[in-house]
């Protein structure tokens, strides 16, 4: 059965990940996400399943940047421990290394642009659709932005 890690900082992207949860079954998955009270739940559903990076936010800039180190960090740790074979996100900048060591170790990894914007890329989509085996937009309009992008309503 195939490895899928499925990674997402929380809220919004998290939602749109969990959306998905109809395809763990298929295959032997994982969940990454930031630890916060809103994603504790996690953990009594998916029990080992499911990892926790450290919250994050770029409103505190000299905070975020030591944190951001330890994501990175402890991305990498997990991503040797799950080997996984591929990645899925619905971003954003937790997922971000995560996708990096996927494409440094070869793995394939599927981007899905968060359906809150419609006429602009974020910026964890411009990092990482160069590096994206399939980058998924729900917006006709995100085509003009992402031309190799597949459009899934």
């Amino acid at each position: 059965m195939k490895k899928v890690l499925f990674i997402s900082s929380t809220g919004g992207h998290l939602r749109e990940l969990m959306k998905l949860d109809e395809l763990f079954k298929n295959y032997d998955y994982y969940i990454v996400t930031e630890k916060d009270k809103t994603t504790e739940y996690l953990k009594d559903k998916y029990e080992d399943k499911v990892h926790y990076l450290p919250y994050s936010t770029r409103s505190k800039i000299f905070s975020y940047i030591f944190k951001y180190l330890y994501v990175i960090l402890k991305s990498i740790v997990l991503f040797i421990k799950i080997n996984p074979e591929v990645i899925v996100s619905t971003g954003t900048h937790t997922a971000v290394p995560m996708c990096f060591f996927a494409k440094i170790f070869k793995r394939k990894i599927v981007y899905i642009e968060t359906y809150a914007n419609i006429t602009k890329k974020t910026l964890s989509g411009r990092i990482i659709y160069p590096i994206s085996d399939l980058f998924i937009v729900g917006w006709k309009e995100m085509k003009k932005l992402y031309p190799k992008a597949v459009y899934i309503k």
